[in-house]
């Protein structure tokens, strides 16, 4: 049985973790066929228990795969994005937020016959969101809570001179949408994004942003009120080795990549 050529794209926690999942033949049908990194030559030498993967630019990889998974910088999204959806293929997407910068890659999708797939991540109950958006949802408002390390070198905080150094107590520094923290907290809160897409969009969804120095887990809480439910979900993440992500997040990707050619699907 031919088995679907899976690319990464960035090898960074995310990237890496994904790497060696799929290296140890976790999801049946899948391969690791090539990685696209910065600098190809400085990973020649990584060990792998399988077939060793091809490392490339990013320019190199859609040829190699037939599902590309974009893990990468933001900067790049557009660079990765755009050939693989081109020629028809699958890409999924961890960097959600660009998505809003980029809303032509939709339309590129669907001319060509590709598809787009973001996976939960570091947020939980996009199915019952995705369900509730088939009639009227009247609201939904997302509150995230972040240890300080977790928010660091955000360029909101950075541009409105916010020192978190010091602070003794949750303080709140963000309220607003999910289409302006893609832009001022780019490395923190796709997740807002995921939750927006999936629900009545980045400018209608409400986001509050907290830094608590007592955390040690990113924490999410979504409510949601429509005409078929009303709900609330909240997660607590256990941080990767990137302070900025949940652990969870490589984990949700494998998932997805489970769906693609699994026999049994769960959940919408």
């Amino acid at each position: 049985m031919n088995r679907i050529r899976v690319g990464i794209a960035g090898f960074g926690a995310i990237g890496q973790s994904v790497a060696r999942s799929l290296d140890a033949g976790v999801v049946p049908g899948l391969a690791l066929a090539a990685i696209a990194v910065r600098d190809p030559l400085r990973h020649a030498a990584a060990t792998w228990q399988g077939q060793a993967p091809l490392f490339t630019t990013i320019d190199g990889l859609e040829p190699l795969c037939d599902v590309v998974i974009e893990c990468a910088p933001a900067a790049v999204f557009g660079q990765i994005a755009r050939p693989i959806l081109g020629t028809g293929k699958k890409l999924v997407v961890l960097s959600s937020g660009a998505l809003l910068s980029h809303p032509d890659l939709i339309e590129l999708a669907r001319a060509n016959g590709g598809q787009i797939l973001v996976p939960s991540g570091a947020i939980l109950g996009l199915d019952a969101l995705t369900a509730a958006a088939e009639g009227v949802i009247h609201s939904v408002t997302m509150i995230t809570r972040k240890p300080v390390r977790g928010l660091l070198g955000a360029p909101y905080l950075e541009a409105n001179n916010i020192d978190l150094s010091g602070i003794t107590e949750p303080t709140l520094v963000f309220r607003g949408t999910p289409r302006d923290a893609a832009v001022g907290f780019p490395a923190n809160l796709n997740v807002a994004v995921s939750v927006s897409l999936a629900g009545i969009g980045p400018d209608r969804t409400t986001l509050e942003i907290w830094a608590d120095p007592q955390l040690e887990r990113n924490t999410h809480r979504v409510v949601v009120d429509a005409d078929s439910a009303s709900f609330s979900m909240e997660i607590q993440n256990i941080p990767s080795e990137n302070p900025k992500t949940g652990r969870i997040t490589a984990q949700s990707v494998l998932a997805v990549l489970r769906k693609l050619s699994g026999p049994l699907r769960v959940g919408t």
